[in-house]
């Protein structure tokens, strides 16, 4: 575990991390206020309301400090792979081999975490857009019926715009939440200053009085709790983009003190009006033109936070792809100069309908309130017992690991089974589409490892190659051939079948293999291996990080200065194309047979993965029976 390398910036560059950092790492729960104070007070029994706000605040304001600044931004946030954070990196950093072909229940743990992220980045649009639109009720109660509509427009529009790359818009991205958090403070200020009373919550007494009471459904009170800081994993799942410091120092002088004082202030507010029925957050506005500017703020609030999870998403995906548990998908970059910004058309389609639908569907933060929190839950208590691994792995003595993370895990179950009531009442959505991802991703990374297993495994050696290279029987043509191969020894199989059929061989072979690494980013000194193999023949290994993407044409041009004698542009490249039957011994099950074949076929070609140029590629038909 090292210190990104973004902590050494000079001072200027450091605040325009910070700023970076509020727009991305913090969207998600610089919105929980939106909603988060109302659905606490309504978990409240109707005659204990103002004597209960004291202990919800009390609440928030100690779950948001012990998960968001000493679980992740003291802890979580130090267990860092090369500068990056998230849940492939804990699976890096606890000693797991993703690239071994194997699934372990220790992958399938981190992969439950993973999916749950998608149901996160699907509900969360929605959400966050709904939550803000409400404001125009408090504006002008006949716009009720405006909400949804407008919300989807805002929503199509988001998802429209994804093509275009964040790379314009996202420079605003930061002095707008910036903006945003300093509203929320001032207004907090406000009425704390009319109500200072209400910073007796601060005192924890408040909370476990409330706990204790008996008044209270607990598992709904505390569900509603949740909601004060979804978007956490935000901060570890970002950090390579930012670096711990400047997250922290986000966290610390930004935005923890604007979402603290804007829950203080809706208290405050709510003391101070205990029959009204309004949405706490936007009554902190007078009425008027203050209060429709305060929802449109929380619109822009509310699609940045959208972004932000749209493309988290895209960067987890991709690092799924890379690591080998989805298949192949198209990934276009949107920027020359960073590499982190992607765009994946069928991944922002399927976010944009699943959405949508959701947002029509449920119609209301409130409804959608009761769906939000299995996922984040769920995802942390993950994140915690991969943390214990890694402490371990780190050498931590036991006690201390133990005793740590036993801490971490007993918030974290008792707020997971907390929300395990909302199933019923819409917590079935998150938890349908990560199981739905977990399958693909389970047979997807099943799939892979039998067909390694029962045809690429048995590979010639490269002694074989040589003898079957200086044959009499085998033609040698003028120019270069590519013969791609997934495993960095042997001879692969394509190469076998085109001797086989054309019993030929060009003059320079290159026998090339892409290997990712359970590491974010290779440094350029490890990126390449070249070795002649004789007769021609070379193999040239190329090295990747699950954050970065392959590229063949430069690899090549690279073994060019290490001996290689075969131009890139003049090349063939040939690749298996397989075809996936079922109907023969493996032991996977029919269904996911089934499914995985349909996952094959719609599979990005590896051809477009490794950015080829069609003209120079042949494919050579490979039958596989499952």
């Amino acid at each position: 575990m090292s210190q990104p390398t973004q902590h050494s910036v000079a001072s200027p560059a450091r605040v325009g991390l910070v700023v970076g950092a509020l727009g991305v790492v913090f969207g998600d729960i610089g919105t929980s206020p939106l909603y988060t104070f109302r659905e606490c007070l309504a978990a409240l029994p109707a005659g204990e309301r103002d004597a209960g706000i004291l202990g919800v605040l009390s609440l928030v304001f100690w779950a948001l400090f012990l998960v968001v600044t000493v679980k992740y931004v003291w802890c979580i946030t130090r267990a860092d792979n090369g500068g990056e954070g998230g849940i492939f990196a804990l699976l890096a950093l606890s000693g797991e081999k993703p690239g071994a072909g194997k699934i372990t229940p220790w992958i399938i743990l981190l992969l439950v975490g993973a999916a749950l992220l998608y149901g996160d980045g699907v509900i969360t649009p929605a959400v966050s857009v709904l939550g803000a639109m409400e404001g125009l009720v408090t504006v002008n109660p006949d716009l009720h019926g405006a909400v949804v509509p407008a919300s989807v427009v805002v929503l199509f529009l988001l998802f429209l715009c994804q093509r275009l790359g964040t790379g314009s818009i996202g420079k605003v991205f930061g002095p707008a939440m910036l903006l945003w958090f300093g509203t929320l403070a001032a207004l907090g200020l406000w009425q704390i200053a009319h109500h200072p009373a209400v910073l007796a919550a601060l005192n924890p007494l408040h909370a476990v009085r409330l706990l204790a009471s008996g008044n209270t459904e607990i598992a709904t009170l505390l569900g509603a709790v949740v909601l004060a800081f979804t978007g956490a994993e935000a901060l570890y799942a970002d950090l390579g983009h930012f670096g711990r410091k400047a997250i922290a120092t986000g966290w610390y002088t930004v935005a923890m003190p604007g979402l603290v004082l804007s829950y203080f202030g809706q208290g405050a507010w709510a003391l101070a009006h205990p029959g009204d029925a309004t949405n706490p957050f936007f009554a902190l506005a007078p009425e008027g033109w203050p209060r429709l500017a305060l929802t449109g703020l929380s619109v822009a609030a509310a699609v940045i936070a959208s972004q932000a999870l749209i493309s988290g998403t895209f960067s987890l995906t991709r690092q799924a792809i890379q690591l080998g548990f989805l298949p192949r998908l198209t990934v276009r970059h949107t920027s020359a100069a960073l590499e982190g910004q992607i765009y994946l058309p069928l991944v922002n389609v399927s976010l944009a309908v699943a959405t949508i639908w959701v947002t029509i569907a449920f119609r209301s933060s409130t409804a959608l309130a009761s769906a939000y929190g299995i996922a984040v839950t769920g995802t942390m208590v993950v994140t915690t017992i991969a943390y214990f691994a890694v402490l371990r792995r780190a050498r931590w003595p036991l006690w201390k690991a133990g005793l740590l993370c036993g801490l971490f895990l007993t918030i974290d179950a008792t707020l997971f089974g907390a929300n395990l009531g909302k199933v019923a009442d819409g917590g079935w959505l998150p938890l349908l589409i990560g199981a739905a991802v977990l399958v693909i991703m389970h047979t997807w990374r099943t799939g892979k490892g039998e067909v390694v297993r029962r045809v690429y495994s048995n590979e010639i050696t490269e002694d074989e190659l040589r003898t079957m290279a200086r044959s009499r029987n085998v033609a040698r043509v003028k120019g270069g051939a590519v013969f791609m191969a997934g495993n960095p020894r042997g001879t692969p199989l394509v190469l076998v079948h085109h001797l086989k059929a054309s019993r030929s061989l060009h003059e320079h072979v290159a026998i090339l293999s892409v290997i990712t690494e359970a590491i974010p980013y290779v440094p350029e000194a490890e990126r390449l291996t070249v070795s002649e193999i004789g007769e021609g023949c070379w193999r040239v290994v190329g090295r990747y990080g699950y954050m970065e993407s392959p590229d063949a044409g430069a690899l090549l041009e690279a073994a060019r200065a290490h001996g290689l004698p075969l131009k890139p542009a003049s090349a063939t490249y040939y690749f298996n194309h397989e075809m996936v039957v079922t109907g023969g011994s493996s032991p996977m099950p029919t269904w996911q047979k089934r499914l995985y074949g349909l996952l094959s076929r719609n599979a990005r070609p590896a051809r477009d993965y490794f950015a080829i140029p069609p003209s120079q590629i042949v494919e050579l038909g490979l039958p596989i029976q499952l």
